[in-house]
């Protein structure tokens, strides 16, 4: 791993290899909703959408407008897409290729 993020953990290991062995998106249903609660799903499925949209170009006004996210989590996300450990680039990418 080239990107050694602060959270690292024997129990975030845990996690994302528990997330890596879910197949198919009725398995991920079932576990987030199990795992998370439901404004937490909200909340990671806005800031992908932040995401893709701040990587498209749009305004934080029409950012804001089309996700409901504040100003200030849009900030935070286009932060993270030009300083962060490139995981928004990464499965935004892999995303458009999979259409």
């Amino acid at each position: 791993m080239d990107f050694e993020p602060k959270f690292k953990s024997v129990l975030t290991d845990e996690l994302f290899e528990a997330i890596l062995l879910l197949e198919n998106m009725d398995e991920c249903y079932r576990f987030f909703n199990d795992i998370c609660t439901i404004k937490e799903i909200q909340a990671f499925a806005q800031r992908l959408k932040v995401a893709k949209l701040l990587k498209e170009n749009n305004t934080y006004h029409e950012i804001e407008a089309k996700t409901g996210a504040s100003t200030a989590t849009i900030s935070r996300i286009s932060r993270f897409l030009n300083y962060g450990g490139d995981g928004y680039t990464l499965i935004i990418d892999r995303l458009e290729e999979k259409k």
